[in-house]
């Protein structure tokens, strides 16, 4: 698993490659919570993620509780594939917003 953080307009994106899982979703949530801490809205890109654990689902829950809290957005790139597909299974794709692409941003 590999990600890398940028900016695009008043959002930190936060693209995930691979897989995250119980091995390496605490790396993922130190920084998710460190961009939510520092008052961004973050955007998670799972384009390039092939997999995602209980323990990658649950940094995110934990994320976008935060953002909530303070008054930001998570919102999730959700390309097709088996991160969708958990997201659609635990109905999770009705609790995060959901968007296709990066380009749906707007300011």
């Amino acid at each position: 698993m590999s990600f890398e953080c940028s900016e695009h307009l008043h959002y930190k994106l936060l693209h995930l490659t691979g897989e995250v899982d119980l091995s390496n979703s605490s790396e993922v949530r130190t920084c998710l919570l460190d961009i939510l801490n520092n008052g961004h809205s973050v955007v998670v890109n799972f384009s390039d993620l092939d997999y995602i654990d209980s323990s990658g689902i649950a940094t995110l829950v934990e994320g976008l509780n935060i953002a909530k809290k303070s008054n930001l957005e998570l919102l999730i790139v959700a390309a097709n594939g088996a991160p969708k597909q958990v997201l659609e299974l635990t109905r999770l794709d009705q609790v995060f917003t959901l968007i296709d692409s990066i380009d749906e941003i707007t300011e």
